[in-house]
């Protein structure tokens, strides 16, 4: 039940036997608790440099299936997306403009300079869902010795992305 369908209940409960009001405090509260527990956020966040971070986010949600934290969205005075985070399974990684603390894309560098793991649950599901939003694969999906499934990508700057599922998770 929700707090206030529980807190209405109560309402109309104790107007004919008020008891019933201290009684149903606790319960009240508990539910609360439970619908307001503050969301556990990552103590690490990379952030990843991109001459166009808008383009960096559309990309990164189509194609590997992140979500944007919409909180995180800053804007420059011209309308483009500044920098923003985004998230996937209980991981975030930060979006922002190259050259903002000496940081550069790939595309600017002409080398990676880090490749970023990520776990998924279905790595054949999104393996196709990469491919069909054009994803670069620059290592086709394999199974890894005996542990896990993978497959490696580009995104459209070049940051490398490997995507992994272990193997006692594939079905």
């Amino acid at each position: 039940m929700k707090p206030v369908d529980l807190a209405k209940k109560l309402r109309r409960d104790a107007a004919f036997e008020p008891a019933v009001l201290d009684r149903g405090k606790a319960a009240l509260m508990a539910t609360i608790r439970q619908e307001v527990q503050p969301t556990r956020r990552p103590t690490i966040i990379p952030r990843l440099p991109y001459e166009n971070v808008g383009a960096a986010l559309s990309f990164l949600e189509r194609a590997f299936g992140f979500s944007e934290v919409a909180a995180a969205r800053g804007m420059r005075a011209d309308g483009a997306v500044d920098y923003t985070m985004v998230e996937f399974g209980d991981g975030m990684i930060g979006l922002g403009a190259q050259g903002a603390h000496g940081a550069f894309s790939p595309k600017r560098a002409g080398t990676a300079t880090q490749y970023i793991t990520v776990h998924v649950d279905d790595i054949d599901a999104h393996h196709q869902r990469a491919l069909a939003s054009g994803a670069e694969i620059v290592s086709r999906l394999h199974d890894h010795l005996r542990d896990y499934r993978v497959y490696e990508a580009l995104d459209l700057e070049g940051h490398r992305w490997r995507f992994i599922q272990w193997r006692r998770e594939v079905t």
